[in-house]
């Protein structure tokens, strides 16, 4: 019987143990509690309650800005506070979550390459430890928010960092603490970093518009349910895709516009296959920012769950146009499996003209080659499911072991270039992301046939397909000890995660 037979066979009967144990508990500090329709305790079924329905159409808003106490250039200075708040995602219904600062998502957080940034961080979440995780961003490892430095329930920290001159990009920020990380984020604790350029190649007439896509499940009672034992298997996957915590907003631009926007995939689980439909999109920027060289003609854009994008969208003629996720199976354990596609975002394109908008340049910036490996590496990514005592068990794995703090599987050289080789031997896709530094991907293969990487970008959250190898040229410049893992978070909670420690 193989992997996906066993699941159909026992899915009833899994049993979870250590951290993870701790998502399928009472939540009930949080108004969470299970989904409606689940057997009660005379073992009948009640019949499903009608969700919520969440309103549509309202103008796409701008994410609100952390605001910047600093009274000097070059500096940036504010607090965070992650704390439980409520919100109305549908109308006349309270709904309990945890927010930075009273938003969902989190205020967007701006700075320029070269600042020094220090943020005071306050734990408010009643009886849980949690961190703030700089994804993607080249900070000190003291500073990066992993599991091993947690703040703890009423406690604060500082985090200072500075950040160098290239490292202009998008990225975003969420906790990491052990065993939490999957919950804390379905909750609401999750925003954007943008990191700006001293001299931005990109035309300012295309503006910059940030969409931070996250995805929500309500129950009848408008709380948010607890993670089923398919949510762990699979990875959660909300009812609902928010855009800047909107159900698909509505933009509105003159014709002959040309749209920047920064997207960021910032959902538990859920893979985004993007299209404008009939309008093209040119790709600008990955994960660490600009590439080097636009890439022109896209219909689809491919976001994992971490990553992130930036593109050009010309819209040329008036008419309506609507930014969706199409369907796409990456992979699925058990029966269910959700319809990926869903309207994410309207835009309106009126008869009004745009004033004429600057071409694009060829070249956007240079990208360093990290020249030839001196080490070789290898990951498995593989999961395992045994009946044991009570049921099911299961776990997912890299080099067939489960994440445990207490122990490095990497040893690495700072400033030392190493080859990774990323394999999928699972029954689903696994994006992988490294904390500490950015890779570029050398190859993909795949039923024996090799890819080379069509451009040369800086990531730091790559998909890596079933039966599919991905390999990537790695440099850590920083000491300490960095997470590598796969980030749909339930997997990451159930062991797919190790420790690499870079040495000085």
């Amino acid at each position: 019987m193989n992997r996906r037979e066993f699941l159909l066979s026992g899915v009833a009967a899994l049993v979870i143990s250590g951290p993870a144990a701790a998502q399928m508990q009472d939540h009930s500090k949080h108004g969470m509690h299970d989904m409606p329709g689940m057997s009660g305790e005379d073992g009948k079924t009640a019949a499903p309650e009608a969700l919520p329905t969440l309103p549509e159409g309202a103008p796409l808003r701008d994410l609100p800005r952390l605001a910047n106490r600093a009274d000097e250039p070059g500096r940036f200075e504010a607090e965070l506070t992650a704390k439980p708040a409520t919100v109305r995602f549908a109308e006349g219904i309270d709904t309990p979550i945890l927010a930075y600062n009273g938003e969902a998502p989190g205020p967007l957080i701006e700075v320029t390459e070269g600042d020094k940034v220090a943020i005071r961080f306050a734990n408010r979440l009643p009886g849980e430890e949690t961190t703030i995780h700089w994804h993607g961003m080249p900070v000190p490892a003291d500073q990066d928010g992993n599991p091993m430095d947690p703040v703890l329930s009423g406690g604060e920290r500082l985090y200072a960092f500075e950040l160098p001159e290239g490292s202009a990009g998008s990225y975003w920020y969420h906790p990491h603490p052990h065993g939490r990380t999957a919950e804390q984020v379905y909750l609401g604790l999750a925003g954007a970093f943008i990191v700006k350029p001293r001299q931005d190649p990109i035309p300012a007439a295309y503006g910059d518009t940030p969409l931070f896509f996250t995805d929500l499940r309500l129950a009848a009672d408008g709380l948010i349910p607890a993670n089923t034992m398919a949510d762990l298997m699979n990875g959660r996957v909300g009812d609902h895709v928010l855009v800047n915590g909107q159900k698909k907003p509505t933009l509105t631009l003159p014709a002959g516009s040309r749209r920047r926007f920064r997207l960021f995939n910032a959902s538990n689980a859920r893979f985004l296959h993007l299209t404008f439909g009939e309008a093209a999109m040119t790709l600008i920027g990955s994960d660490g920012g600009l590439l080097e060289a636009p890439v022109t003609g896209l219909r689809t854009i491919d976001l994992a769950p971490g990553e992130r994008a930036e593109i050009v969208v010309a819209f040329d003629r008036p008419g309506r146009l609507v930014l969706r996720t199409e369907d796409v199976d990456h992979g699925w354990m058990g029966p269910g499996r959700p319809d990926m596609a869903a309207e994410l975002m309207t835009v309106e394109v009126t008869a009004d003209k745009a004033e004429p908008a600057p071409a694009l340049p060829a070249r956007l910036r240079s990208i360093a080659d990290l020249g030839s490996p001196a080490v070789r590496r290898r990951f498995e990514f593989t999961e395992t499911m045994s009946m044991g005592e009570g049921g099911m068990k299961m776990a997912f794995l890299i080099n067939g072991a489960s994440f445990d703090m207490n122990r490095v599987d990497v040893v690495a050289k700072a400033g030392q270039t190493e080859l990774w080789e990323v394999v999928n031997r699972a029954d689903m896709d696994h994006p992988f992301h490294l904390h500490g530094t950015q890779f570029q991907v050398a190859e993909t293969e795949r039923d024996g046939r090799v890819s080379k990487a069509p451009y040369r970008a800086w990531k730091d959250t790559v998909n890596v397909a079933r039966g599919e190898t991905v390999r990537l040229l790695v440099r850590q410049d920083l000491p300490g000890p960095r997470m590598y893992h796969c980030h749909i978070l339930e997997h990451e909670q159930l062991g797919m995660m190790g420790v690499a420690e870079v040495q000085a």
